[in-house]
């Protein structure tokens, strides 16, 4: 049984900044790509950020390229998401995901991945 737990969300006034946590457990955790999803209300789960096994290659959607910072530690089997200079647009819930699937030096920008978190609500207020 493989599971993943976030942590890290809350409010946040525009311009600040929070660190999101995805332990995983379960399995061997450098065999996963992971990422990072938001959902809004009324709105799709989407991509935030991608990394690798091994963390060489990542991938962030345009609206948080130079603002948050993805990486992983796979010591500790765990993810993390740092947030800066966020903005009201960024309220969401967000998700971590874990994919057995790709290559090791893949990253998964689509939903398709094997296992998710239960989320954790990010709130900036402006």
């Amino acid at each position: 049984q493989v599971q993943l737990v976030e942590s890290g969300g809350g409010l946040v006034q525009a311009g600040g900044s929070l660190r999101l946590s995805c332990v995983v457990s379960g399995r061997t955790f450098s065999n996963y790509a992971m990422g990072w999803f938001r959902q809004a209300p009324g709105k799709e789960r989407d991509i935030v950020a991608a990394i690798s096994r091994t963390g060489v290659n990542r991938y962030y959607t345009d609206p948080v390229k130079g603002r948050f910072t993805i990486a992983r530690d796979n010591a500790k089997n765990t993810v993390t998401l740092e947030m800066n200079s966020l903005k009201p647009e960024d309220t969401a819930v967000y998700y971590c995901a874990a994919d057995l699937r790709t290559n090791p030096l893949g990253v998964t920008t689509s939903p398709a991945y094997d296992y998710w978190g239960q989320g954790t609500q990010v709130t900036v207020s402006s």
